[in-house]
């Protein structure tokens, strides 16, 4: 299975970025879905998380300016960003929780990340 992330660059401060991230291979089911993020010297954090029903969780640093979805049909995580800010100048990274079937033929858990994309903001 592979994360395929895409939407990442450069944007001025207070603009808007949207990230999608392709999930890919075989997947009996996908679980939770989410993006994270690490900046330069610091720590991965999370970002946006999102359940197979649509539940979803926020770093408090994101909180109402981003804004995490889904297609479920497409395997997809979308994450709009809005009122971007300097500080969130970071590599994003999406990951994925899922069902798959293992080399022995066991139906297990798994999960995965994408390679990661960069997000700069500028003043």
């Amino acid at each position: 299975v592979q994360l395929q992330a895409s939407g990442g660059g450069l944007v001025q401060a207070g603009g808007s970025l949207r990230l999608s991230c392709n999930a890919s291979g075989n997947i009996v089911r996908m679980n939770a879905m989410g993006w994270n993020r690490q900046a330069p010297g610091k720590e991965r954090e999370l970002v946006a998380t999102i359940t197979d029903d649509g539940s979803t969780k926020y770093g408090d640093s994101v909180k109402d300016r981003f804004t995490i979805s889904r297609d479920n049909a497409k395997n997809v995580v979308y994450l709009q960003m809005n009122s971007l800010k300097l500080e969130d100048t970071a590599v994003y990274y999406c990951n994925a929780d899922f069902k798959s079937w293992s080399a022995r033929g066991i139906l297990s858990e798994f999960a995965a990340w994408g390679q990661g994309t960069q997000v700069t903001v500028s003043s």
